[in-house]
């Protein structure tokens, strides 16, 4: 048996940054992305794979606004988590059963809409800090503030519309469908589950209910991976590699680096909260909690990446 890898997707994995994200474009850059997939598995890799929604969600909340002019009743945030899910998940195992059929791989695929439990009492939840959604004009953020009680923020220097939505991220507990994914993942399934972080949930007395948030997608994968006992995590992204000094004069990749050099290295502030900071985090818990190894790489070098050739090694 090959290693287990936790494949954690990125947003350039189904839409590209110059696309509008159309149904044929997302599914074109599936494609690509399922032949890598589909590679791994023909070199003996057992993979787990979950991915971002962060267009696609955006996307849905731009129509629920245009709907509600018509008279269709909005759906809460969690419950457009869950469609995304559906969506991305619906694409990408259909690519990537045609990509293993044509290697003459019969593994079966399948999606798994999961829910992701997090604390209500999250600190997260008093300080929203996610954007999602489209941009807005200084009047359209007070009207949606003042009508819906939307959190808004600034989130550009400049511009026409500077301004969106910002949610809760609270922090993931733990994977609700965990052991059903473990059962999948066990009689030799790869499962796409948790996708954009999945649908988070908090407990009220027997019951589980959707909030308006959205869990990071790397630490809810980071959770996922010790569900199904991966050995290796792997977060695709579109950077070649893990930078110190990002975009400064001296800015300088890292090829390999321990626990304890990423916690110095983030204590430094090498590695933002809004970018690649939750990348690491998830990286440092995975490896913490009994993982082998932990890797950032480029979407496009993913198997370069596992044979260590490409992108930055996070070692215990």
């Amino acid at each position: 048996m090959g290693k287990r890898v936790l494949v954690a997707l990125g947003g350039n994995a189904i839409k590209k940054p110059h696309e509008k994200g159309t149904y044929e474009e997302q599914l074109r850059a599936m494609r690509k992305t399922a032949e890598q997939l589909a590679e791994m598995v023909a070199r003996g890799y057992e993979l787990i794979i979950t991915h971002g929604n962060g267009p696609q969600v955006g996307a849905l909340l731009i129509q629920q606004e245009e709907g509600l002019r018509r008279g269709v009743p909005a759906q809460p945030l969690d419950v457009l988590n869950a469609m995304t899910q559906g969506q991305i998940g619906y694409m990408l195992q259909q690519a990537l059963q045609d990509a293993l059929r044509a290697r003459g791989i019969g593994k079966p695929v399948i999606t798994v809409i999961t829910q992701v439990l997090v604390r209500p009492d999250d600190p997260a939840f008093e300080k929203p800090t996610k954007p999602v959604g489209p941009f807005y004009t200084s009047e359209e953020a007070e009207r949606l503030a003042r009508e819906k009680g939307y959190a808004i923020e600034r989130v550009l220097p400049s511009g026409e519309k500077p301004y969106r939505r910002v949610v809760p991220s609270p922090d993931p507990v733990s994977v609700v469908e965990g052991d059903a994914i473990r059962t999948m993942v066990e009689s030799g399934m790869i499962v796409i589950a948790a996708g954009g972080g999945g649908v988070p949930v908090v407990k009220q007395g027997e019951r589980l209910v959707g909030v308006e948030a959205v869990i990071d997608k790397d630490l809810a994968g980071e959770k996922l991976a010790e569900v199904v006992g991966a050995d290796i995590m792997l977060i695709l992204t579109d950077v070649k590699k893990v930078k110190l000094n990002y975009g400064r004069p001296d800015e300088r990749d890292i090829d390999v680096m321990s626990v304890e050099e990423a916690k110095r290295y983030m204590a430094e502030g090498h590695f933002p909260p809004g970018s690649m900071g939750p990348k690491v985090e998830a990286c440092l818990r995975f490896l913490e909690h009994g993982g082998e190894l932990a890797i950032i790489a480029h979407l496009d070098e993913a198997l370069d990446a596992l044979e260590g050739r490409a992108g930055t090694r996070i070692l215990r």
